[in-house]
């Protein structure tokens, strides 16, 4: 089974939604994505694709880490779907990785995640790194991993989340 990765087209938008409903049984992540892409916040948008089928998603949206001192230009991975039945052959994994290789590009520091804790530190995704910014959200499962290396050291700062994360 060939599986090819590229950024998401306006042809790729319904499966994007199916797909992501597919794998977490509900609607809300895909129309988090659909909110997201109509409010101009994605930054990137990755497909993973088997025989002209899109199997796998991740999007990575703007949530800029406010300080007293600067913004450090950051984005939230989320969410990161597979099609059940794709789902345990390396392609989530894949799909974190070439999205975050093409955030470092576009030139984003840091990446602030909403995860499983057993999942996402494997990539170097860390709760402790994301002690220091205040959000809606704490605990294991809130994470973060820096893009330039030393970002987010000493760091106090805040994200907001834009109105769609909390529309669904």
């Amino acid at each position: 089974m060939a599986i090819h990765y590229r950024e998401e087209t306006a042809d790729d938008q319904r499966a994007i939604h199916q797909v992501n409903t597919a794998a977490f049984g509900q609607p809300a992540e895909g129309n988090l994505v659909d909110l997201l892409r109509n409010d101009g916040l994605v930054v990137v948008s990755y497909v993973a694709i088997s025989s002209d089928t899109v199997v796998g998603h991740i999007l990575f949206s703007e949530l800029p880490i406010e300080t007293e001192q600067t913004t450090i230009p950051a984005v939230a991975l989320a969410p990161m779907a597979v099609l059940p039945q794709f789902q345990r052959q390396g392609i989530g994994s894949e799909l974190v990785q070439r999205g975050l290789d093409i955030c470092r590009e576009r030139g984003q520091q840091a990446v602030i995640v909403l995860g499983h804790p057993d999942y996402y530190p494997r990539f170097g995704f860390s709760p402790e790194l994301a002690e220091r910014i205040s959000s809606p959200f704490s605990g294991e499962a809130f994470m973060a991993l820096e893009l330039v290396a030393g970002v987010l050291e000493n760091v106090q700062g805040q994200v907001t989340y834009p109105p769609p994360f909390f529309s669904v």
